[in-house]
C-alpha cells in the first residue's frame, strides 16, 4: 500500500519550501522475529486525540446532571436518612444563615435567601451528598469588606444590588470553569495554602466578631487588619453593655452542650447517637432560649431594648426580581472578582474532597464548579447573594447519616417554612447571641498545632508556607492572605520545578532473599549467580540505602542520567548544565591538540599546561587517566512530553559534546520514552538514531529487544511445561508455553521497540548493552 494522498502532498509542498524533512530509514531486515516500525504520530492524530467523539459528547451532557445516575434507585430507606439530615441541617442554618447576613453587611432575610437557593438547586447537579451550599462566613466577610469599599466610592448603589451583582458575575464564571471542564486548576492550590487560608479567616471572623458579643458602644471598624481588631476591641473593653450577658453566656452554653454531649458519647457509648443530635440541635436550641429570653425582657420595650436585636425580619421572598446589573456595578468590583472566585472555589472543593475520602466517593471537581455556577446565577434572582460549601453544616450532616444529595430539598423545605411561618420571632433574637453562634461555628476551622507539627514532620517548607499566610492574614486583609499564600506556593512549585537536579546512575547486583536467615551470619544464604538481577542507583545517593553497597560505574565514558522531574522549559537548562559539567570534570577531550594554534583555541577553554603539552608531544606520559566520552543514557522514565526550548537545549548540549569528543561523535540513548510525541520530537532533532563522525546517520543497531509474541492457534500437545525449541524448517525462535492440560500455544519472538528508531530502548539494561556495543 503506498503512503496517503495526504502524506504525498505535505512530502511535495516541504520539498518545494526547502523543509528537511529529517533521514528516512532504508528498509531493515529481520531474520527470525516479527519487524515493528513505529509510526509517528501526525497532526491528524493530534486533532482525532483532541476532538470529541458522539459517545464522549453524550457522556459530557449525561454527567452534567449527576442526580439522573441515582435518582432511579431512590429507596425508602434512603428518604429515612436524607429526612433526618435535613431537617437537622434546617434547624442549623437558619440562625446561621441570618448571622452571616449580618457578616455581609445585609440586612438578615438575606441570608435565608442564599440558603434556600443554594440547598435547593446544588442536588441537581452534586457530586457530593455532604455539601451544603449557602452562606459562610468568609465569604460573608468578604461580601461584606466588599460593599463597605464600594458604597465609599458609590454610596448610591444599595448594598443587596451589589451582592446580587457579585454572586451572578462569579457564578458566571465559575460555571464557564466548569463547563470548560477546567476543575484541575484547584489542583494548584496546596493544602498548606488551604489550611492558612480557613485559619487566618477563621480568626479574622472571630475578632471581628468580639465587639458585637460584648456590645461595645465605642465605634471602631472590624474589617481591617486582625491585629487592629484586637487592639481596638481589648482598648474599648470599658465600653461594653448589657449585650455581653446575651452573647458570652450563650457562647460558654454552646461550648458546654458540645463538651457535656463529648462526655456523653465517651461514658455512654450506646447512646451515642442522642449525644449527636443533641450537640447538633445545640445552636438552634440556643438561639430558641436567649430569644425566649429577650422576648421577655424586651416584650414591653420594643422601642429601646435593652440589648441590640436583629429586627423585623419581612415575611416572605421579599427581594425577588431580576437583579440589576450594569457596566457601573461590575466596574465598582471588578477588582474583586478574583478574591470572590478563589474563596468560593477553595472551601467548596476542599470540603467536598475531604468528605468524599472519609465517605468513600470520589468528586468530580469539574461538575462541581458547575453546580456552584448555576447556584449562584441564579440565587439572586430571589434575592441570595453568593453562597459556597459550609464546612460546619457538611459535617453535620455527614454525621446525621445523609444518603443522597436529595436531602437538600429538605433542608429547603424548612428554610422555607421560617421565612413564612418564623418571622415575628426573628425580631427578638439577640444579635450578640448570633455572634457568638459565628464564633462558635467558625472557630472549628482553626488549625490545631498539631496539624501544624504535622506539615513539619511531612515538609518543614509546607509548614513555613502555612505560618506565612496566617501571619499574612492577620497582620493584613484575608483577600491579601490569598494571594500571597496562592503565590507563594507556585513559587516553590516553580524554583523545585527549575531546580529539579538529574541523577548520574549506576549499577549494582541484587538478590532477594525470604526470611531474615541471611543476616544472621549468612546462615541459610547461598550465592546463587542466577538469581542475582541489576538494578540502578543514583551513585551519589543520600537516601535510606546502606552506604556500604557498592554501586559500578556503568562503563567508561558512557553516562547515565535520569531526569527526575520532567524535562520542559523551565528546568531544562539546569538539568543540562549539570549534566555537562559533570562530563567535563570526569572525562578529558578526545583530542587535546584539536586547537592548530593557541590563538585559535576559545577564550574558555585554556587546554593542557606548557609541560604537559610537553610530555604528550614527547609521548613520554598520558595526559589524563580520565576516559574519553563516548556515550550518554538519558532515563526518560518521569518525562511525559518536552517543548521546543528543551529539545533545543538537548541540541545545544550535543553539539557542545561532539566538540569535546571530536573526531569521534557522542551517541545518544534514551531509556524509558513512553510518549509518542516525546519521541517524535527527539527524532526530529537528530536524535533516536546512531551518528557517525561524518555527521551522518547510520542505521545500524547492537541491540534489538525482542518478547514473545503469542500466535494463533494451537501446537501439539506436549509434555514439558514450557521449553524452548526451533521449528526444523524455520529459523524463528519458538517457545511453546503449555496453558492448561494438553494444550500448548505456539509462542514466537517479535521486536520490541521500532528498528527504525535504534536508539529508544526499553529500559536501561538495553540502552547500556548497546552503548557498550558501539
Amino acid at each position: 500500500m503506498g503512503e496517503p494522498i495526504w502524506t504525498r502532498v505535505g512530502h511535495a509542498i516541504a520539498k518545494g519550501l526547502r523543509i528537511d524533512l529529517g533521514p528516512v530509514p532504508p528498509p531493515i531486515e529481520t531474520e527470525g522475529v516479527y519487524s515493528y516500525f513505529e509510526q509517528e504520530p501526525t497532526a491528524a492524530d493530534w486533532f482525532r486525540g483532541h476532538t470529541p467523539t458522539v459517545p464522549q459528547v453524550r457522556r459530557y451532557v449525561w454527567n452534567m446532571f449527576p442526580f439522573l445516575h441515582w435518582i432511579g434507585y431512590y429507596n425508602l430507606q434512603w428518604l429515612v436518612g436524607d429526612l433526618v439530615a435535613g431537617i437537622t441541617v434546617g434547624a442549623v442554618v437558619i440562625p446561621q444563615g441570618m448571622a452571616y447576613a449580618e457578616l455581609a453587611k445585609l440586612p438578615p432575610e438575606y441570608g435565608l435567601y442564599s440558603s434556600f437557593m443554594g440547598v435547593l438547586i446544588y442536588w441537581f447537579f452534586a457530586t457530593s451528598k455532604d455539601i451544603t451550599i449557602g452562606p459562610v462566613a468568609v465569604m460573608s466577610t468578604l461580601m461584606g469588606s466588599i460593599l463597605i469599599r464600594v458604597q465609599a466610592v458609590h454610596p448610591d448603589i444599595p448594598g443587596p444590588t451589589i451582592a446580587s451583582a457579585l454572586a451572578i458575575i462569579c457564578g458566571a464564571i465559575v460555571l464557564l470553569l466548569g463547563l470548560l471542564r477546567l476543575g484541575f486548576i484547584v489542583d494548584f492550590i496546596p493544602l498548606p495554602a488551604i489550611t492558612a487560608f480557613m485559619t487566618g479567616s477563621a480568626i479574622n471572623v472571630c475578632a471581628g466578631q468580639v465587639k458585637t458579643v460584648l456590645g461595645e458602644k465605642a465605634k471602631f471598624s472590624t474589617r481591617g487588619a486582625t491585629y487592629k481588631i484586637i487592639i481596638d476591641t481589648l482598648k474599648h473593653l470599658p465600653s461594653a453593655r448589657m449585650d455581653a450577658a446575651m452573647g458570652l453566656t450563650a457562647l460558654a452554653m454552646l461550648y458546654g452542650i458540645r463538651a457535656a454531649c463529648n462526655y456523653g458519647t465517651r461514658k455512654q457509648p450506646q447512646r451515642a447517637r442522642l449525644f449527636f443530635f443533641l450537640s447538633t440541635l445545640r445552636t438552634a436550641f440556643v438561639v430558641l432560649f436567649y430569644t425566649m429570653i429577650s422576648a421577655a425582657v424586651n416584650l414591653h420595650r420594643r422601642d429601646h431594648p435593652a440589648f441590640k436585636l436583629l429586627g423585623n425580619v419581612p415575611r416572605g421572598f421579599k427581594a425577588a426580581g431580576v437583579p440589576k446589573i450594569d457596566i457601573a456595578i461590575i466596574k465598582a468590583f471588578v477588582s474583586e472578582l478574583p478574591a470572590a472566585c478563589i474563596v468560593l472555589l477553595i472551601e467548596h472543593i476542599a470540603i467536598s474532597k475531604s468528605f468524599g475520602r472519609v465517605n468513600n466517593y470520589t468528586i468530580d471537581p469539574s461538575q462541581e464548579f458547575i453546580a456552584i455556577g448555576i447556584s449562584n446565577l441564579l440565587g439572586p434572582f430571589l434575592g441570595a447573594y453568593p453562597a459556597t460549601g459550609s464546612f460546619s453544616r457538611t459535617a453535620i450532616k455527614a454525621k446525621c447519616g445523609v444518603r443522597t444529595p436529595l436531602a437538600g430539598v429538605i433542608t429547603a423545605v424548612v428554610v422555607l417554612l421560617a421565612i413564612y411561618a418564623l418571622p415575628a420571632l426573628f425580631f427578638y433574637i439577640p444579635k450578640s447571641s448570633l455572634s457568638a453562634v459565628i464564633i462558635h461555628a467558625v472557630g472549628d476551622l482553626v488549625t490545631p498545632p498539631s496539624i501544624t507539627y504535622q506539615f513539619w514532620r511531612v515538609a518543614p517548607l509546607d509548614a513555613v508556607i502555612f505560618l506565612v499566610g496566617v501571619i499574612v492574614i492577620i497582620f493584613s486583609t484575608i483577600e491579601t492572605g490569598i494571594y500571597v499564600t496562592i503565590c507563594v506556593s507556585l513559587a516553590v512549585l516553580l524554583f523545585r520545578l527549575a531546580k529539579a537536579r538529574g541523577q548520574f546512575l549506576g549499577y549494582t547486583q541484587v538478590c532477594s532473599v525470604v526470611g531474615d536467615n541471611a543476616l544472621k551470619n549468612g546462615e541459610g544464604f547461598k550465592e546463587d549467580p542466577a538469581s542475582f538481577r541489576r538494578i540502578y542507583l543514583p551513585v551519589d545517593y543520600q537516601g535510606g540505602i546502606n552506604p556500604r553497597i557498592r554501586i559500578h560505574q556503568a562503563s567508561p565514558g558512557i553516562f547515565i542520567y535520569r531526569i527526575s522531574d520532567g524535562f520542559n522549559y523551565p528546568n531544562a537548562s539546569h538539568y543540562t548544565e549539570n549534566l555537562v559539567s559533570h562530563i567535563f570534570a570526569t572525562t578529558r577531550r578526545t583530542n587535546p591538540q584539536a586547537w592548530g594554534t593557541p590563538g585559535d583555541r576559545p577564550w574558555n577553554d585554556p587546554g593542557p599546561t606548557r609541560s604537559e603539552r610537553k610530555a604528550l608531544l614527547a609521548n613520554e606520559i598520558p595526559i589524563s587517566q580520565l576516559p574519553t566520552l563516548k556515550a550518554i543514557i538519558l532515563d526518560f522514565a518521569a518525562v511525559n512530553n518536552v517543548d521546543v526550548t528543551s529539545v533545543q537545549n538537548l541540541i545545544d548540549v550535543r553539539n557542545q559534546l561532539d566538540r569535546w569528543a571530536s573526531p569521534d561523535r557522542v551517541q545518544w540513548h534514551f531509556a524509558h520514552v513512553q510518549n509518542r510525541w516525546t519521541k517524535r520530537a527527539l527524532a526530529a532533532a537528530g536524535f533516536g538514531w546512531p551518528a557517525v563522525s561524518d555527521g551522518s546517520v547510520g542505521w545500524q543497531r547492537a541491540i534489538f529487544d525482542v518478547a514473545e509474541d503469542l500466535e494463533v492457534g494451537v501446537a501439539a500437545q506436549e509434555n514439558s511445561a514450557s521449553s524452548s525449541i526451533r521449528d526444523s524448517g524455520d529459523d524463528t525462535p519458538i517457545v511453546r508455553r503449555q496453558s492448561g492440560v494438553g494444550d500448548s500455544r505456539r509462542v514466537r519472538m517479535a521486536v520490541v521497540d521500532g528498528i527504525n528508531r535504534p536508539y529508544f530502548h526499553v529500559d536501561l539494561t538495553s540502552a547500556l548493552k548497546s552503548a557498550m556495543e558501539e
